[in-house]
C-alpha cells in the first residue's frame, strides 16, 4: 500500500510541505546562523575571465559562475553533510568539474543551504530556489542538471521526486541513496557488536563511547570474522577488498553513533532507525538474528511519512537520467545505498533511467577527474542523444573483478592500492 500511494502522492508533495520564506535582497541567514562566502576568483575560458555572482538568497549563500560563451545549460552542485555547527558554506564543484562544465559551456551554482546538520529538505528546496534565481539574475536556463555528493545525493534522489519535470539529468557521487537505510545499517553496526560480544548497550549509555566503545572492540579482538563479514553484508555484500576496508572504516563508525546534542530529525537520525526486520548473515557461530537486541524506530511517523522532511524518503522515481558512481568500499556511505535505490527503482519500473558505476576504492567520496568527468560526459550525451550509458549491475558484488570496469586505471594514491590491479 506504501508503494502504491507513493506515485499518486509523489506529484502533490510540493504542495503541502512548508518552504523556507521568501528571499529578498535583503535576506539573511537564519538566526543562530553565519554564512562565510569569500569572493571566488573567476575562472579563463578560452583566455576570458567567467563572471561570477555571490550572495545570500532563501537565508542560504550562493556561488553562480556563468562562462563567456554560455550554452543555455545550468549545472546544480549539491554539497554533503557539513556537521552541526552553524556557520554555512558554499562549495565549488570539485573532480575538476568545475572547469570542466566552465569549458563545455555550461553555467554551475550552488547554494550552502539554509542549515547543517543531516538536513536535506534544506538541500532540495534552497536548490531549486537558486536555480530559479540563476533565472531572474541570469536568463532561464534551457536544462538544469543536478551533480553532488554523500548527502548531496540524498539532496539529489529527493529533487527528482520533488520536482519532476524540472531537472534534465543527475549525477549522484558516493549518495546516500538509500535515506532511511544509511541510518540503520549504523544502528546495526552498534548492535551486531553488541550482540556477538555480549554486551547490550541500547539506549546508548552517556560513556558509550569512551568506556563501552573499547570493551566491545576488546571483546571483539582475535575473533572478529563473523564481524567483518556482517558488516560486508550489511554494506553491500561480498566485494573486493572488503578487508581492507573494514580495517580502514573500523574505528570511524565505532565512533560515528553517539548521544545527539539536539532533538531536531537532522541533529539526531538515529530517531528513524530500525533493525526490527533485518537479517544479519552470517548468523553463525554465533546466532545473530536470535540475540541481537531489536529496536523499533523511536520517530515512526518521520520514518513513514511521504512529506519533505529533515530525512526525507526516496521513493525510487528517477523523473530523469541518473548516473551514480560508488565506491565499492565506502563503508560510511556503503555501497548497499546503490543496491537499495536500484531496487525502489525496479518496483516502480524506473531502472531504465538509472546507470549505476562502482568504482574500486574504500575512501568516502573518492574519485578522479576521469572517473567524474566521464560520467558527466556521458549522462549529457544520454540527455541529448537517447542513448544510455553503460554501467554495473550493483547485484552481482562477488566477481573478483568487479568494479574494474568504470575505475581510472591510471588513478594512484588513496586507497586504490588495496585493491588487486585490474
Amino acid at each position: 500500500m506504501r508503494r502504491l500511494l507513493t506515485v499518486a502522492l509523489s506529484f502533490v508533495l510540493v504542495s503541502v510541505v512548508a518552504q523556507p520564506a521568501a528571499a529578498t535582497g535583503g535576506d539573511q541567514p537564519l538566526p543562530g546562523y553565519t554564512i562565510v562566502n569569500p569572493p571566488l576568483a573567476p575562472a579563463l575560458v578560452g583566455g576570458k575571465p567567467t563572471k561570477v555572482l555571490q550572495g545570500v538568497h532563501s537565508h542560504a549563500g550562493y556561488i553562480i559562475e556563468v562562462p563567456p560563451r554560455w550554452n543555455g545549460r545550468l549545472a546544480m552542485w549539491a554539497h554533503g553533510y557539513r556537521g552541526d555547527g552553524k556557520v554555512l558554506t558554499v562549495d565549488a564543484p570539485p573532480f575538476g568539474l568545475r572547469q570542466r562544465w566552465l569549458d563545455e559551456g555550461y553555467a554551475w551554482a550552488a547554494s550552502s543551504y539554509y542549515s547543517n546538520a543531516y538536513d536535506v529538505r534544506a538541500g532540495v528546496t534552497t536548490t531549486r530556489e537558486l536555480a530559479t534565481l540563476f533565472g531572474r539574475k541570469v536568463q532561464r536556463p534551457s536544462k538544469v542538471f543536478l551533480a553532488g555528493v554523500s548527502m548531496g545525493g540524498h539532496v539529489i534522489a529527493r529533487s527528482l521526486e520533488q520536482y519532476p519535470g524540472f531537472y534534465a539529468g543527475a549525477l549522484p557521487m558516493c549518495g546516500v541513496l538509500g535515506d532511511h537505510e544509511l541510518f540503520d545499517y549504523f544502528l546495526s553496526y552498534h548492535l551486531a557488536a553488541q550482540a556477538l560480544t555480549g554486551i547490550r548497550a541500547y539506549p546508548l549509555p552517556p560513556d558509550y563511547a569512551t568506556v563501552v566503545v573499547p570493551r566491545i572492540k576488546e571483546a571483539l579482538a582475535g575473533r572478529d570474522g563473523q564481524f567483518k563479514a556482517l558488516v560486508a553484508t550489511l554494506s553491500g555484500g561480498a566485494r573486493p577488498g572488503t578487508e581492507a576496508a573494514y580495517a580502514y572504516w573500523q574505528n570511524f563508525l565505532f565512533g560515528l553513533v553517539t548521544n545527539p546534542a539536539g532533538t531536531s530529525l537532522a541533529e539526531n537520525p538515529l530517531q528513524i532507525a530500525t533493525n526490527v526486520t533485518t537479517r544479519y548473515r552470517p548468523n553463525s557461530p554465533v546466532d545473530v538474528n536470535a540475540t541481537v537486541q531489536r529496536v523499533r524506530a523511536a520517530n515512526p511517523v518521520a520514518r513513514h511519512t511521504w512529506a519533505l522532511t529533515q530525512i526525507p524518503a526516496v521513493q525510487g522515481l528517477p523523473s530523469a537520467p541518473v548516473v551514480s558512481l560508488h565506491g565499492i568500499g565506502d563503508l560510511f556511505v556503503p555501497f548497499s545505498m546503490e543496491q537499495d535505490y536500484r531496487d525502489d527503482a525496479a518496483r516502480f519500473g524506473r531502472t531504465h533511467l538509472l546507470v549505476q558505476r562502482a568504482i574500486r576504492t574504500v575512501d568516502h567520496c573518492e574519485f578522479s577527474a576521469a572517473e567524474a568527468g566521464t560520467a558527466w560526459r556521458d549522462l549529457t550525451t544520454w540527455v541529448d542523444r537517447g542513448k544510455r550509458p553503460a554501467g554495473d549491475d550493483v547485484r552481482r558484488t562477488d566477481d573478483p573483478r568487479f568494479g574494474c570496469r568504470f575505475s581510472d586505471r591510471q588513478a594512484t594514491g588513496g586507497t586504490r592500492a588495496f585493491f588487486p590491479a585490474c
